[in-house]
Formats: structure tokens, sequence, C-alpha cells
């Protein structure tokens, strides 16, 4: 019966702390506002044990793990630089793009609604080019017709601006006056 207590604990060995009361990782991939690649950082508990073990985007800071990371630096420096450069080519084909959203709007060009991250990437999408929500910022939701540019975020050191035209929704049934 005590084999399988030492077991068990075993499996649930505590995360190693840093000096700060936090727990030590060593980052997988880089992560925004924290770290690259291959550094140790030092994170609360909820966001080491709720977010980035769980994603896959850390693991515990161990001896192994440092002279397997310091092992491969090369490798995953070279993995990291040609996918900046397919970041960088995603964000010129964006801010060679000009996309168009259709919007209910009164005669004065107020809409009566919003465009949101949600319709431009919907626009995006249908000229090809794929790209999360979250990547799209705005200062706030475009309520008014017109040219906006547009921030959109691929990765830490890639940004791309892209216009988008916010036009009046044209009624298909609407008759002409002739």
């Amino acid at each position: 019966m005590a084999t399988i207590k030492k077991k068990r604990k075993d499996l649930f060995k505590p995360l190693p702390r840093g000096e700060n009361g936090g727990i030590r990782l060593l980052l997988i991939h880089n992560v925004e506002n924290l770290g690259r690649q291959g550094d140790i950082v030092e994170v609360r508990k909820g966001f080491a044990m709720n977010y980035l073990l769980p994603q896959g985007m850390a693991t515990v800071a161990t001896e192994h793990h440092q002279r397997m990371v310091e092992k491969h630096r090369e490798k995953l420096r070279q993995l990291e630089l040609q996918k900046l450069a397919a970041f960088r080519d995603k964000a010129e084909s964006i801010g060679k793009q000009s996309i168009t959203i259709e919007a209910n709007a009164n005669d004065d060009g107020l809409l009566y609604g919003s465009v949101g991250p949600h319709d431009i990437a919907e626009g995006l999408k249908a000229v090809g080019i794929t790209i999360a929500q979250d990547q799209i910022r705005l200062q706030g939701p475009l309520k008014e017709l017109g040219l906006y540019t547009v921030k959109v975020h691929l990765h830490a050191e890639v940004e791309a601006d892209l216009k988008v035209w916010v036009v009046p929704t044209v009624a298909a049934n609407e008759p002409e006056n002739a």
C-alpha cells in the first residue's frame, strides 16, 4: 500500500519556484509581453497552470530542458526566422489589399450598427487571407461610412495596415425613379 502512495506522490511534484515566489517555466514558443522561445520566466501559478502549460507554450524549467534548448537553439532560431519571413509576406499581401464592407447607414453616414473585427476578418477571408479576429486592432468599432486604416497584428514584430472601406448597403429591391 505504501508503494502506491509513494508513486502517486512522485506524480505530483511541486513546480519549481523562482526568487519572487512565482513558477519558473521555460518558454517553448514566443509569448507576447512575456518572453521569447527558450527564455526562462517566472509567472504566477494561475497563469502557468491555466494557460502556458495546457496550451503547450511552456514547460517546467529543469536542467534537462535547458540543455535541450541550448543544444537546439540554432535550429530554433532558423525556424523562428522562417516564421517571421512568412508573417512578413502575409503582412505585405494584407497591405496591398483593400476590402469593402457594406453596412446599413442613415443619410448622414452613421451606421445603424457597427463594423467590428469579425466583419473585417470575414472580408479578408473573402479575398483568401485568413486571420483571427484578435489580430485586428481597432481603436473602437467603426460607426460611420468612410475609409479606415486598420492595424493587423500578425507577430510581436510584424504589423500590417489594411484599408477598409465602409459603404452603404445597396438595396436590391429599391424602385428606381425614372
